[in-house]
C-alpha cells in the first residue's frame, strides 16, 4: 500500500510540474508517514546520501566550468577549433563538434556547453549564412559530448552511487566521446554536401599555430585533470579542485579577464546549481533507499532475468527503461533513481558496471535532446531565440548517430572498457 501510494504521489507531483527534488522528497515523507516509521528518517537518509567525499567535485568542476566561460576561455576555444577543422566542408559545423570536445574537458556538463559555447557558435553559423536549424541541431547533439568526455559530473554521481572507481568511469568515456564526435562529423558532412554548405576558410597552418598559442593553455586543462587522476597524483575530488584553481590562475593571472565582481557572480551561480544538483541526489537518495528495502530491484531482476539471460537482450531492455525515464526526469534524478535498481541486475547478468555507467549517462543525454524536459533545447531556446518547438525539430536528425554509438558501445563493450583495463586493471 504505502509503495503504491509512494509511485502514485511522485507521478502526480512530476505531472503537474513540482521540482524533481521536492516531489522525491514529499513522496518518500508519505511512504515513511504510512510505513508508521520515524519521520526523522527522511533527514537522516538525505544527509546520508550527500555524506560522500566524493561528491565534493560537483560544485568544483561546476566552478571551474563558470570560471572558463566567464573568463573568456570559450572565444579561444572557438578559434582554435575553427582554425584546425574550419577548413573542411560545412566547417562551422565541425568547428562546433570540436569546440565541445575541447570544452567537454573542462565543464563535465551538457547544459554549461549549451549555455558557454552554444551563444558564441550559433551565432557565428548565423553570420555565416547556415541554416537555423542545422545550427541549433548540431549545437544541442554536440553539447552532450561534455558528460562523456572526463571530466565529468554525471560519472561522478553514479561513481558514487554504484561504489565504481570514478578514474575507470573517466577512462571509459574518453574514447565513447570521440566517438560521439566522430559520428556527428559524419552527420556534418552529410549536410554540408546535401545543401552546399561553404567552407570556413583555407587550411593555414600559420593561423592554426597562432591559435594554438593563445589557447594552449586552457587545453592544458583536461590534460591536468585526466592526466593527474591516471597517475594517481590526486583523486577526481582533488582534480575538480585542481581545475578550480588552474581557471582561477588563467582568469587572474595570464588573461586578467576576470575582476572580484565576476568571482562573486560565478560563485553565487555554482552555489545555486550546486544546491539544486545536491538537492536532487539527496531526496533521490532516500527514494533509492526505499525501493531498496522493499527489494523493488530482485523483482525487477528476477523480471528481467526470467525473460532472457542473453546480456546484450538485458542490456538492450534496461536502456530502453533508462531512455523511457530520461524523456521526464532530470539526469541527476534519473541517476540516483537508477542506479539502485539496475546495478544488481548488472551484477547478476555480469555486465561490467564501468561499462553500464557509461551507456547509462548517454542514454541519459538523449533524454537532454528530446521533450518534455529536454534541458539542453531549453537552453539553445534561451540562447538563440528559437522557439523551443523548432528546437527538438531541429535536433531529431542529429539523434540517430548518438543512438549508432550508444548501440556500437552496447553491443562492442571493449569500446568502453579498453582505456580503463589497459590504465587501471
Amino acid at each position: 500500500m504505502a509503495l503504491t501510494v509512494l509511485f502514485i504521489l511522485l507521478a502526480l507531483f512530476l505531472f503537474f510540474g513540482v521540482p524533481v527534488a521536492v516531489s522525491l522528497g514529499l513522496a518518500s515523507l508519505a511512504y515513511i508517514m504510512i510505513a508508521g516509521l520515524p519521520d526523522v528518517l527522511l533527514i537522516h537518509r538525505m544527509i546520508g546520501g550527500i555524506d560522500s567525499f566524493p561528491l565534493l567535485a560537483i560544485p568544483f568542476f561546476i566552478l571551474a566550468g563558470h570560471l572558463m566561460n566567464t573568463g573568456g576561455i570559450t572565444t579561444k576555444i572557438f578559434a582554435f577549433a575553427r582554425a584546425l577543422v574550419g577548413w573542411l566542408p560545412g566547417g562551422l559545423g565541425h568547428v562546433n563538434v570540436g569546440a565541445s570536445v575541447i570544452f567537454a574537458g573542462m565543464s563535465g556538463a551538457a547544459v554549461a556547453d549549451a549555455g558557454g559555447l552554444g551563444n558564441v557558435e550559433i551565432k557565428a553559423m548565423r553570420e555565416s549564412g547556415y541554416d537555423t536549424d542545422f545550427s541549433v541541431g548540431v549545437t544541442a547533439a554536440s553539447s552532450t559530448i561534455g558528460p562523456i568526455i572526463p571530466p565529468s559530473l554525471p560519472l561522478v554521481i553514479y561513481g558514487v552511487m554504484a561504489s565504481v572507481s570514478i578514474g575507470e568511469l573517466f577512462a571509459a568515456g574518453l574514447i565513447p566521446g570521440l566517438l560521439m564526435a566522430v559520428s556527428l562529423m559524419v552527420m556534418v558532412a552529410w549536410y554540408a554536401k546535401k545543401r552546399d554548405y561553404p567552407k570556413d576558410s583555407r587550411i593555414d597552418f600559420c593561423h592554426i599555430w597562432a591559435t594554438l598559442k593563445e589557447a594552449f593553455l586552457p587545453l592544458l586543462t583536461p590534460v591536468i585533470i585526466v592526466g593527474g587522476i591516471a597517475t594517481g597524483i590526486f583523486t577526481p575530488t582533488e582534480a575538480a579542485v585542481a581545475a578550480v584553481c588552474y581557471a582561477l590562475f588563467l582568469g587572474l593571472v595570464v588573461y586578467r579577464t576576470l575582476n572580484w565582481k565576476h568571482l562573486v557572480r560565478v560563485s553565487m551561480d555554482t552555489i545555486e546549481t550546486s544546491a539544486a544538483i545536491l538537492m536532487i541526489v539527496s531526496a533521490a537518495a532516500v527514494f533509492a533507499w526505499i525501493l531498496t528495502a522493499n527489494q523493488v530491484a530482485t523483482l525487477l531482476g528476477d523480471t528481467l532475468l526470467g525473460i532472457t539471460e542473453n546480456k546484450q537482450i538485458l542490456l538492450l531492455i534496461m536502456m530502453a527503461i533508462v531512455l523511457l525515464i530520461g524523456l521526464f526526469m532530470e539526469t541527476i534524478a534519473a541517476i540516483t533513481i537508477l542506479v539502485p535498481v539496475l546495478m544488481p541486475i548488472a551484477l547478476s547478468a555480469g555486465i561490467d558496471p564501468v561499462h553500464l555507467g557509461i551507456l547509462l549517462i548517454l542514454n541519459l543525454m538523449l533524454g537532454l535532446l528530446t521533450p518534455p524536459v529536454g534541458m539542453v533545447l531549453f537552453v539553445l531556446s534561451e540562447v538563440s531565440g528559437v522557439k523551443f518547438e523548432q528546437c527538438v525539430k531541429a535536433t531529431m536528425p542529429f539523434l540517430v548517430p548518438l543512438v549508432i554509438v550508444l548501440l556500437l558501445i552496447t553491443f562492442i563493450p571493449e569500446i568502453a572498457l579498453w582505456l580503463p583495463n589497459l590504465v587501471y586493471r
